[in-house]
């Protein structure tokens, strides 16, 4: 050891005490605002299906039709692999990991549409539909056969559909408490939001939802979809979609992007509407500035162009919906939306190949990190924690094996979520 230092300061103590009293309002107000990521899985994906068409062999139909594509248009890892231009290295554990995934467990998140994919209906049609699917949402949780999550979009806030759209959520919320309470995995998504107040409108319709069947205060969230300019940009030059997150009062969970609404709406002609349009890359850009740190998540768009006909069409389709979704994940948009059960096969291989490419060297660069070995990478908290979510959303996707990371990295699921999401102080973390 060498000579000990002479430590010397010049402030009295109660410069520090007077500094930290002054920002006490301020660390309350980060705290509240900025939370983080709540370190629950996000879905890949998106399903919606109109309120009509939704029935109990749903999730298992798009299922058996996603591999009836594969079977028919790639019957095998190669042809897989040559159509989307997957690496041979990766071409067998992708192509085997998305034929397990479609048989195991198709669909991430479905919401049953009762919007756009649903239209105007009468009124006792729509009440009829709204209660069916409460009760079937409630039988497939109660025999194991629902997806992880499940919910409704109902009609927007607008003065046109409000009743309607109040009525329907009263209806479906109704039948699942009668039916046996309201599932972990319920999501509802409030489409077409462009005022502040319609969400905290909503904010209340949930409120009073609770107090009549006694249910625990924010029990009941929800996903806001981002589908014209003025959620982007309000009349005053501000940021609205903030301003929305804000009204939810620690209810929103997702930003979704409407692809086909926002970009008619900025006047996007039909052809070139789609979610790489650099409008919908501004109006995301905007979304993930504001989500950042709040919890709330943000979802890309879909395409509408169809994976079917002949085998070229079919082809050409998935590179496009494959290109579509690689390209979101690295811009950081971990779900999207798919229309039809031919872009399950895509979606699932662009997921797996980005996670699959990347285990080895995002594990050895958390690796050094924790064993503090360095390399030619210097990372610093920050990266660890963007690396072990990378790592998380892998496993909970199925792209990657707990086992398999931990071999890799040296860490537990618990050193994972610990990085992923820090609490203050030392982060401790175990052997596996």
């Amino acid at each position: 050891m060498g000579q000990q230092e002479k430590v010397a300061t010049s402030l009295a103590g109660t410069v520090s005490e007077e500094i930290s009293a002054s920002l006490t309002a301020v660390d309350a107000e980060l705290a509240r605002r900025y939370p983080g990521d709540p370190g629950t899985r996000q879905p890949v994906h998106t399903v919606y299906v109109p309120g009509d068409v939704f029935a109990p062999g749903t999730l298992r139909s798009w299922g058996d039709q996603a591999l009836a594509a594969l079977d028919e248009h790639a019957p095998d890892a190669a042809s897989f692999a040559a159509v989307l231009g997957i690496p041979e290295e990766l071409a067998g554990p992708v192509h085997d990991r998305v034929r397990a995934k479609l048989e195991r467990e198709p669909v991430e998140d479905l919401r049953i549409d009762f919007e756009d994919g649903y239209g105007p209906r009468p009124d006792a049609e729509e009440d009829e539909a709204a209660a069916r699917a409460a009760r079937l949402v409630s039988e497939a949780y109660a025999h194991g056969t629902a997806a992880p999550y499940m919910g409704i979009r109902m009609k927007c806030m607008e003065a046109g559909v409000r009743d309607r759209g109040i009525r329907t959520t009263d209806v479906f919320l109704t039948g699942l408490m009668e039916a046996g309470g309201l599932p972990e995995g319920l999501v509802l998504t409030l489409p077409k939001v462009t005022y502040p107040e319609q969400v905290t409108a909503f904010v209340r319709l949930l409120e009073a939802f609770e107090k009549a069947h006694g249910l625990d205060a924010g029990r009941l969230g929800f996903e806001i979809q981002i589908e014209t300019s003025q959620s982007i940009l309000a009349a005053d030059g501000t940021a609205a979609v903030a301003r929305m997150i804000d009204a939810a009062e620690g209810r929103a969970t997702g930003l979704h992007y409407g692809t086909f609404d926002y970009s008619a709406c900025v006047g996007v002609s039909a052809a070139y509407q789609a979610s790489d349009h650099p409008a919908a890359d501004h109006a995301k850009a905007v979304m993930q500035v504001a989500a950042a740190g709040t919890g709330v998540r943000v979802s890309d768009g879909s395409t509408n162009v169809l994976p079917v006909g002949p085998t070229d069409r079919v082809h050409e389709a998935w590179r496009l919906h494959y290109g579509l979704t690689r390209r979101a994940l690295a811009r950081a948009y971990y779900q999207g939306w798919d229309m039809h059960p031919g872009h399950l096969p895509t979606r699932y291989a662009a997921v797996y190949a980005f996670y699959r490419e990347g285990l080895e060297p995002a594990a050895a660069r958390l690796a050094a990190y924790v064993a503090k070995t360095g390399g030619d990478v210097m990372d610093e908290p920050a990266t660890a924690k963007a690396l072990s979510g990378y790592l998380l959303r892998g496993i909970d996707c199925g792209a990657l094996d707990t086992a398999e990371v931990a071999r890799l990295t040296g860490l537990t699921r618990a050193d994972l979520d610990a990085f992923a999401s820090p609490r203050r102080g030392d982060l401790t973390v175990t052997a596996p």
